[in-house]
């Protein structure tokens, strides 16, 4: 078995289904912090990352021997996605910096 993941940014789909778990994930956040919310997104990614895996498997044999190269290729995929999300949050930093935070609510001389 060899794990795919879809990494077309065209793929309109693929981001509808990602912002559908973030809406799902931001409506949590009303009731709970949101690094709770984040450690149980988390939890079930790799929950639902170790289905893909063993549904994929024909037998324990074949899901041994797929557990190495499974581990590597999710960390390694999860890695690139947050550096990538995570330079993406440098912008909202930059705005800032060009007009701060509540810069408009300030007085003029």
């Amino acid at each position: 078995m060899v794990i795919k993941m879809q990494q077309d940014k065209s793929d309109k789909k693929f981001f509808e289904m990602a912002d559908s778990f973030i809406d799902v994930a931001n409506n949590h956040c009303d009731k709970q912090q949101s690094s709770e919310v984040g450690s149980a997104l988390l939890y079930a990614t790799a929950r639902f990352s170790s289905f893909v895996v063993a549904s994929h498997s024909q037998d324990l044999e074949s899901y041994e021997a797929e557990l190495d190269h499974a581990m590597e290729f999710f960390s390694k995929e999860f890695k690139r996605m947050l550096k990538e999300n995570l330079e993406e949050y440098k912008t909202t930093f930059k705005a800032q910096e060009e007009t701060p935070k509540y810069e408009h609510l300030k007085k003029s001389d």
